[in-house]
């Protein structure tokens, strides 16, 4: 992972430097950075995805012998705890749903209360930033990697 979302279209710069910022602000503890972040992350689309895809690569990397039950939970806790230290709108089921979208076992249709594009982008970033706090990489490598597996999908199709 170590190419660059630099060269990417304006739209795919946006979503990664508004991310950057997110989870910059959520690892400071920012709020009024954070929700300015979050805001511009709303209003991208595709943000969701890209974010997923991030997420999926950081739990990838944190359990490389596969992902159990007990892990996800772990994840979902020790996330929802440390955010809501500091942001009060934090929402278990948005970030649960986040963590099984990322997984590949999350069914919209079976969900009664599937979250908006905004309640991904406000707990996305809190979930980016719980999992990345103990890789020692930047964040810009796994932005790089998803950009780059969408991009190889996108092909594919």
């Amino acid at each position: 992972m170590t190419t660059t979302w630099r060269h990417l279209p304006a739209s795919a710069r946006e979503i990664a430097e508004s991310a950057v910022e997110a989870v910059t602000a959520a690892q400071q503890r920012d709020v009024p950075a954070y929700d300015e972040a979050v805001a511009r992350l709303a209003t991208a689309e595709r943000s969701g995805l890209v974010l997923g895809a991030v997420v999926r690569l950081l739990i990838e990397e944190s359990h490389p012998d596969g992902v159990a039950g007990d892990d996800v939970r772990q994840v979902l806790e020790r996330c929802a705890r440390g955010a809501a230290q500091w942001y009060s709108g934090v929402d278990p089921h948005v970030l649960l749903v986040l963590l099984a979208g990322a997984l590949g076992v999350y069914d919209p249709d079976g969900d009664d209360a599937p979250p908006d594009p905004p309640a991904i982008a406000r707990h996305a970033p809190l979930l980016v930033a719980d999992l990345a706090a103990g890789t020692g990489r930047s964040l810009d490598a796994y932005l790089a990697a998803a950009f780059a597996e969408i991009e190889r999908a996108e092909h594919q199709d």
